[in-house]
């Protein structure tokens, strides 16, 4: 199965078109077990909420946090990417 590319300019054209801001906005990855203080770091003034997988080899994280702007949320999502493994949802 071939690995979709991820358009960055159609993410944010949609955020720009469907969000007010500034928003709440929820920010969802899956990384490996061990990596769970850097996703802390993305937005360290934030509660993150880690739910463990089955198998205990994967943390889900959640975040909500208060945007103002789409860029905002790019930088995140640009952040999170240097991230070893990760997955954005």
């Amino acid at each position: 199965m071939m690995k979709k590319e991820f358009n960055k300019a159609a993410f944010k054209e949609k955020l720009d078109e469907q969000t007010t801001f500034p928003a709440l906005y929820m920010f969802k990855f899956i990384v490996p077990k061990g990596k769970e203080d850097q996703v802390k770091e993305l937005l360290p003034k934030h509660e993150v909420v880690f739910k463990e997988s089955a198998k205990g080899t994967y943390v889900s994280a959640t975040i909500k946090a208060m945007m103002r702007d789409s860029e905002a949320i790019m930088a995140v999502y640009d952040r999170a990417s240097k991230i070893e493994g990760i997955i954005s949802l």
